[in-house]
């Protein structure tokens, strides 16, 4: 494939991917939705930050669609979804459907950073 078509692809799963954590994610947490409140106290977290991890959520998407941050903003997105990924098994939730999901997630992210810029291709030659 050519370097642009991999850039327009890589850039095309970002969108997507910042779409799904600005509208899906973040904004129920900093809009104040009662489900958030509901789903961290059942996952036994009754008095989480909520407004905190929205704010986190937007400003670790930004880091990663800005080019000279990208990859930072890829890595601090990794631990954050990790977090998420702990939460969840702490609170049984199912497997492959909440629990894995920051798996897919960050499979996703790190798929669009990988072909959207050749430096993180020169080290992971996952696609040439």
């Amino acid at each position: 494939m050519s370097e642009t078509t991999l850039r327009r692809i890589g850039w095309a799963l970002s969108a997507l991917f910042a779409l799904f954590m600005l509208a899906a994610s973040a904004a129920p947490k900093l809009f104040g939705m009662p489900i958030t409140t509901e789903i961290m106290t059942g996952l036994g977290w009754p008095d989480a930050p909520i407004f905190l991890i929205g704010l986190m959520e937007v400003a670790l998407t930004l880091l990663f669609l800005f080019p000279p941050t990208a990859l930072l903003g890829a890595v601090l997105m990794t631990a954050l979804l990790g977090g998420a990924i702990a939460t969840n098994l702490q609170g049984h939730a199912p497997l492959f459907g909440n629990t894995l999901f920051g798996t897919y997630l960050g499979a996703v992210m790190w798929l669009a950073l990988t072909l959207r810029d050749p430096r993180i291709r020169a080290v992971f030659p996952l696609v040439r």
